[in-house]
Order: C-alpha cells, then structure tokens, then sequence
C-alpha cells in the first residue's frame, strides 16, 4: 500500500534550497517516489497555516520504501544541506491505515452491538503544553 511524505516547509537560503531539491529529486525518484505536490501554497479552510510555508507531499509505493529512502546513503547529501537551506515539519503517512475510533467507515466504530449509535463518553479536560497554542 502507498505511503506518503508530508512536509511543511519554510525556505531559509534560496541558494542552498535548489541545491536541497535537485538532490532530493533525484533521490526521491531513484527510490521509487514520485511528487504529487511541490511547493504549493495550500488553500487553508480551517486552522491556521504559516503565510511563508509550503507543501510538499511525495508517494512512495510502501511505507518499507519511504523509510529505505530517508535513511538511504543516496538521500543522505541531501539532508545535509537541508540543515541551511529549510525548516520543516516531515510526516511519514501509511495509506493503509485508517485509525480506529474516528469514524471511518466499516470499522465498526461507534455502534454498538444492536447497530445503535453510542453514547459520547465524557471529554477528558484538554491539556495545556509549550507546543499547543
């Protein structure tokens, strides 16, 4: 099943940035990879997202693929220089997994054994961090 790279991106040095990018094209496409978005400023319909950010979102056949590339010798100059050249939040999505307890269809979740509706359990009190804001 195919996996994915999210990343949210924020460009430091412009120079070392296409450097970033031909490096890790190159690589993304020997192992495999292939880009769905690249640099695209999102529409954002809820939340907030950074002004100065972009998105990048790469599939790979298998999540065993993604990882062999990211921790590949041959991606390897290319997270180097991405120390100077960007700033970034990097997701690894598996497409094959659909989380129990959200909803999603045909997990059985949130019926109970005679197919009615469960009741919501009471929400825990949200819990305040550095991160979160």
């Amino acid at each position: 099943m195919a996996a994915y790279v999210i990343s949210e991106v924020e460009m430091l040095d412009e120079t070392q940035g296409r450097r970033y990018r031909e490096l890790a094209a190159a690589s993304i496409a020997r192992h495999g990879g292939r880009y769905l978005a690249r640099g695209a400023a999102p529409v954002v319909a809820e939340g907030d997202w950074p002004a100065n950010c972009r998105l990048v979102i790469v599939e790979f056949p298998t999540m065993e693929r993604l990882q062999r590339w990211y921790t590949s010798a041959d991606y390897a100059e290319a997270l180097a220089v991405r120390q100077t050249a960007l700033d970034r939040r990097l997701l690894f999505v598996d497409g094959a997994h659909t989380a129990p307890g959200l909803g999603w269809p045909d997990t059985g979740e949130g019926q109970t054994g005679e197919g009615q509706p469960r009741q919501p359990r009471a929400a825990s009190p949200a819990k305040s961090s550095p991160a979160s804001g």
